[in-house]
């Protein structure tokens, strides 16, 4: 039985969203990120976060390397594609998102939204804003004339980027001067996969 634990509130989303792409039958268990350090969730992950992945013995932490393992495992015929230089574009957006994405939309989420008013810090979340601008630019400059990241077909690596740049419409993040990441946002976010996903607890 596939297990995934984690709250659809926490980076587990992400995963949630990859099970459900995928057809997975699984069981959610939706720990919220406050009960990570449990005892019991201390043996399946010694790092104390969430999610967490067990699929027939295989116990997998991170929520890009669970969904990279989900979809080679189970997305042959939808979301993984078949050539390796198309696994090395997986692997290389993937990994960009977690890198020159994810530390800004952070930065203004807990500066903007998460952090008591008076731990925010404008000057901060402003100064991630502007650093946001040239990755950004790189995913704009990377969409043109294409669907999707690797070509015509939605796949991991779209699911994974869009998965972390979730966040941007909940903060209002300005993206009229990238139209190409704008629309492609929406299309993969509005996915009846993920849709589901926002449902859950």
């Amino acid at each position: 039985m596939t297990k995934l634990y984690g709250s659809s509130l926490s980076r587990s989303a992400r995963s949630l969203w990859a099970l459900e792409e995928l057809g997975v039958k699984y069981e959610h268990l939706p720990i919220a990120p406050s009960e990570a350090r449990s005892p019991e969730n201390l043996k399946r992950n010694p790092n104390g976060h969430v999610p967490v992945l067990e699929d027939d013995g295989v116990v997998v932490w991170e929520s890009m390397a669970i969904n990279l393992y989900l979809a080679e495992k189970y997305g042959k015929n939808s979301i993984w594609p078949s050539e390796l230089a198309a696994h090395a574009g997986i692997y290389m957006w993937s990994f960009w998102a977690m890198s020159e994405v994810e530390p800004h939309l952070l930065t203004i989420l807990h500066h903007r939204i998460m952090n008591p008013p008076e731990q925010r810090d404008e000057k901060a979340a402003q100064a991630a804003v502007e650093a946001l601008k040239a990755p950004l630019n790189a995913l704009e400059v990377s969409l043109k004339g294409k669907e999707y990241l690797l070509g015509k077909n939605f796949t991991i690596a779209d699911l994974n980027v869009a998965a972390v740049m979730s966040w941007a419409p909940m903060m209002r993040l300005d993206l009229s001067s990238t139209p190409n990441v704008q629309a492609w946002l929406q299309k993969c976010l509005g996915r009846e996969a993920n849709k589901k996903v926002r449902g859950l607890k």
